[in-house]
């Protein structure tokens, strides 16, 4: 794996595809046992989460259900620190277990903003499920249950995560060259 060029920016590699689908199997295993005789309704933020939410549920040994979302809080290589809701919630999620897909959780904003809109619901239990976090950025109290991986405050691209909309469609995850 060569560096490459994303737009504007150069980026070198972080996280082999290997190791992403060795933890994407990993944390469906725990979901399967968690969720035994439940049937969770996998609830993902796009558009970063689309890939690990396809490669998460077909990992999964349970009956589900699938739905989206749509909230954005980045722009360019950085967060806003607002939440924008761009496509909501159209399922009734009453008494349900809802799992949230997250691809990467780094200041907590966009999640927070998302459990509070579910809580006023009705759910018989909420969950997050994230690819990646950045527990040095976090900037509210999470309860994150279920995580791939812990990395550094670094901006990434790839297997979903994008840089102003590019670099999604890249197999592996490289982070920005400093």
């Amino acid at each position: 794996m060569d560096s490459i060029l994303v737009k504007d920016k150069h980026f070198v590699p972080f996280i082999k595809a290997e190791k992403l689908k060795e933890e994407v199997k990993r944390v469906a295993a725990e979901i399967t046992h968690d969720y035994q005789g439940k049937k969770p309704l996998f609830l993902c933020i796009l558009n970063g989460s689309f890939i690990f939410a396809a490669d998460l549920i077909r990992e999964v040994d349970l009956p589900c259900e699938i739905s989206f979302v749509k909230m954005t809080s980045y722009q360019g290589t950085g967060t806003t620190g607002k939440v924008r809701e761009l496509i909501g919630l159209n399922v009734d999620i009453t008494d349900r277990h809802v799992i949230i897909v997250e691809d990467i959780v780094d200041t907590g904003i966009t999640m927070a903003h998302m459990l509070e809109t579910l809580k006023g619901h009705n759910p018989a239990s909420v969950d997050i499920c994230t690819l990646l976090t950045k527990p040095d950025k976090l900037q509210v109290q999470l309860d994150i249950r279920y995580c791939c991986l812990s990395i550094p405050n670094d901006f990434i691209v790839g297997y979903g995560l994008d840089y102003d909309g590019y670099g999604r469609n890249i197999k592996d995850i490289y982070v920005i060259e400093k």
